[in-house]
């Protein structure tokens, strides 16, 4: 649960933060991150977006993307949340009105846990850990939680505005082909030709490996 002083400061309520963990399933210092990281993006770009109006670039696939889902509006579905495979936990936000952007990034031992939890969270994952031990990783989590939700939001990021960025494109809707291989629709962007044949991205592999490389069209 955040707190009144969290509520005041930032606008999103205890009720809020309860439906992000129904959303998500539940809660943890990296959905924490990811409310936090929303909370800038709410404060430096703009209110929810309805449509396209906000783009995330997000360069990790962690916990905290759900919170960012659900607070601006940035979505998968949507295409304005587009997932760079880099491994850190840092996040573009871009208003396409006026092109103002901000990226923020994790600050060093922002997201660090003691040695005990640590150790407990291995135990708990290899299903080593005692009853004594899984209560005892579960309070240190949640305060590690609690301490993520109160903490100045500048001792978690840096936050860097951008003078100049690739907006990304709007979404666009592609029409559908049927893969020659296992006749399900496929958007056309993604058929691949070989042999003569327009075939998806997992039949396409499947025929690679069958017949070795070859030469593609």
């Amino acid at each position: 649960m955040v707190s009144q002083r969290r509520e005041k400061g930032t606008g999103i309520t205890p009720e809020t933060v309860e439906d992000i963990v129904r959303f998500h399933g539940h809660m943890c210092p990296g959905l924490a991150m990811g409310i936090r990281a929303a909370e800038v993006a709410l404060r430096e770009v703009g209110p929810h977006s309805s449509d396209e109006e906000v783009v995330t670039l997000t360069e990790t696939d962690m916990c905290g993307v759900d919170a960012i889902q659900y607070l601006t509006g940035c979505t998968f579905g949507k295409g304005n949340l587009i997932h760079l495979d880099y491994g850190k936990n840092a996040y573009t936000f871009v208003r396409r009105s006026d092109g103002k952007a901000v990226r923020i990034s994790t600050r060093p031992g922002a997201f660090d846990r003691s040695p005990k939890h640590n150790e407990l969270s291995t135990k708990v994952r290899n299903d080593s850990a005692t009853e004594e031990e899984r209560a005892r990783y579960k309070e240190l989590r949640a305060n590690r939680t609690e301490a993520i939700l109160q903490a100045p939001v500048e001792e978690l990021y840096a936050v860097e505005e951008l003078e100049s960025v690739e907006i990304p494109p709007m979404s666009r809707l592609h029409d559908s082909v049927a893969c020659a291989e296992c006749g399900e629709p496929t958007m056309q962007t993604r058929i691949s030709r070989l042999e003569g044949k327009g075939l998806c991205p997992a039949c396409f592999e499947a025929a690679l490996s069958r017949h070795g490389s070859v030469e593609s069209t």
